[in-house]
Formats: structure tokens, C-alpha cells, sequence
């Protein structure tokens, strides 16, 4: 079974990673303030889905396909990074709008708001990196079966990013309100999100760790 420092070791890796700005929070928040709190929590089925899938491929060994091909793994994170980049653009770029800002967003029916969650997560280079290089440090072969520990640990990951996503969807509406209100705080937080977004896509793409094989 999994030692304690690693349930600990992942769990503040989680939570850390959750509370940073990243493509699911900024789709869960903005469908939230568009459409309602049932919108928000039906995309978060989807990300849970999302994650899920991302749990599978660990548990059976998806990592040794990048430990052995690490040129792939390179390729996958240098594109997530870019990726970051680009959102960060989007927020601090002239005319950018802020993700608590009210917006004119078509009412997607339950399925579509649950595929784009499950698509959001699924193209989340934060929650990648997660699952192919993170978790599989914690894994140790003298505890048992690789893929129990990987399933034990993803559960956990899970976990945390469930019920800090879940806390902010319920928050979203009122804090796009109180923000709406006061221009100057919604612009701030406009370019907080984009410079910690920019912060994130540098150090993923200088990032040196590698993922171990199973």
C-alpha cells in the first residue's frame, strides 16, 4: 500500500495545482457565471470524467510509453505550455475579458456542457504533466502492485481537485458579482490569472522531470 508521505506528497501537489488558474477553472467559472451552478457542476462531471480516463492510463502504464519515448512526453508538455501561454495572452491582452465577467454564452444542453468538461480536462497539460511525471515518483515498487498504488494515489488527486472545483462553481456567481462591481479589482484579477497562468507554461516547459517507467 502507499506510504503516507506519498498521499501527503500528492495531495498538496492537488490542491497546489487546483487553486492555480488553468483551463478547467476557467471554463467551470466562466459556464458557471454564463448559464448557472447546475451548468457548472454538470461540466464538473465532466472533468471527473476527464480524470478518470487519466487515472486508467496511469494504472495501466501509460508513463513507460513516455519513459521510453521521452521525445514524445517533450512534445505533449512543450504544446501544453504553449498552450498556457495562450490563455495567459487572452487574459492581460488589450480588450481581454475576465473570466468573472458576465457574458453572452449559448445555453448548452446537459451532454455537450458535460463533453466540453470532459474535453477541457482531457486537454489540460496541468493535469497531464500530473499523471504521466508526478504521481509516478510516488509510486514504489516494494510497496505491491503498481497499478493499485497509481489507482490509490489518482483517487486522491481526485479528490482534492473534485471538491476544490466543486467549492468553486458554487462560489463563482456571487464572487462575479461582488467583482462586476468593482471594475478595478475585476481587472486585477484579470491579470493576476494571466500572470500566473505565464508562470505556469515557463516552468512546464523548463521543467526537467521525466516520467519513470511502471
Amino acid at each position: 500500500m502507499v506510504q503516507t508521505t506519498a498521499v501527503l506528497g500528492v495531495g498538496a501537489a492537488a490542491l497546489g495545482m487546483v487553486l492555480t488558474p488553468g483551463p478547467n477553472m476557467m471554463y467551470l467559472v466562466s459556464r458557471t457565471v454564463a448559464q448557472g451552478r447546475r451548468a457548472g457542476l454538470i461540466s464538473l462531471l465532466g472533468v471527473a470524467a476527464g480524470f478518470g480516463v487519466y487515472l486508467i492510463a496511469a494504472a495501466a502504464g501509460i508513463t513507460a510509453v513516455f519513459a521510453v519515448v521521452p521525445g514524445l512526453y517533450t512534445a505533449i508538455k512543450l504544446a501544453g505550455a504553449a498552450y498556457l501561454l495562450w490563455l495567459a495572452w487572452q487574459a492581460v491582452r488589450p480588450g481581454g475579458v475576465s473570466v468573472f465577467a458576465p457574458a453572452e454564452l449559448p445555453h448548452d444542453p446537459a451532454r455537450r456542457l458535460f463533453t466540453m468538461g470532459l474535453a477541457t480536462n482531457l486537454l489540460n497539460p496541468k493535469i497531464a504533466i500530473m499523471y504521466m511525471a508526478l504521481i509516478p515518483q510516488f509510486v514504489d515498487p516494494a510497496r505491491g502492485a503498481l497499478w493499485l498504488q497509481s489507482l490509490s494515489l489518482g483517487a486522491i488527486q481526485i479528490t482534492v481537485a473534485l471538491t476544490v472545483n466543486a467549492l468553486i462553481v458554487l462560489g463563482a456567481a456571487g464572487l462575479a458579482g461582488f467583482l462586476t462591481a468593482r471594475p478595478l479589482w475585476l481587472r486585477t484579477q484579470r491579470y493576476l490569472m494571466g500572470t500566473a497562468l505565464g508562470a505556469i507554461a515557463v516552468l512546464l516547459a523548463t521543467d526537467k522531470a521525466r516520467p519513470s517507467p511502471a
